[in-house]
């Protein structure tokens, strides 16, 4: 076969290809009654449409780890508990609110009145402002503080929110999510 023929039937194979309709609507996206799908996204595996704090934040480090659980809280509302380690014997442990504001989240801690933060998630982390108001500096012991924090997401799940473990004042494991 000579380049020439050969570079006709690749160019007629490409032009064959062009007569397919394109894949009807139901062939496009995701199916979100597949079993599999189903499963991944109860999992926190996959992402859900709706954009929604819910799930579980966390990561490790040399000085422990800090953690946040968020579970809904009634419509437009999620409650959360956050914990973040400073090494032995020291973290700062925070409950409270959380609403949607414009591109990020409001997050209020009734123990500090006062004290509440503008938070975003970006690239599937939760940023913690690096300065927080003075209203909040009752929330962690000594020079502790969340400012600052960034905690990625572990997960998309609220069973996985409410399963989160973290160490409550006595060092006891507690599940602040789980009720």
């Amino acid at each position: 076969m000579r380049a020439a023929d050969a570079l006709i039937l690749v160019a007629a194979l490409l032009v064959a290809g062009c007569g397919r309709p394109p894949p009807d609507e139901a062939q496009q996206g995701v199916d979100a009654g597949n079993p599999l799908e189903i499963a991944a996204r109860e999992r926190g595996i996959v992402r859900p449409e709706a954009q929604a704090p819910t799930g579980v934040f966390e990561r490790s480090h040399d000085l422990g780890r800090d953690a946040m659980c968020v579970v809904p809280d009634g419509a437009g509302r999620w409650r959360f508990v956050v914990t973040a380690a400073f090494g032995p014997g020291l973290a700062c442990t925070a409950s409270g609110q959380m609403v949607r504001e414009q591109d990020g989240w409001r997050m209020r801690f009734p123990a500090a009145e006062g004290c509440e933060a503008l938070v975003h998630e970006e690239e599937d982390e939760l940023r913690l402002p690096g300065n927080l108001p003075p209203q909040c500096d009752s929330l962690c012991p000594d020079r502790a503080s969340l400012s600052g924090l960034r905690l990625p997401r572990a997960s998309w799940s609220e069973a996985d929110a409410k399963r989160l473990q973290i160490r409550d004042r006595q060092g006891n494991m507690i599940r602040p999510c789980g009720s």
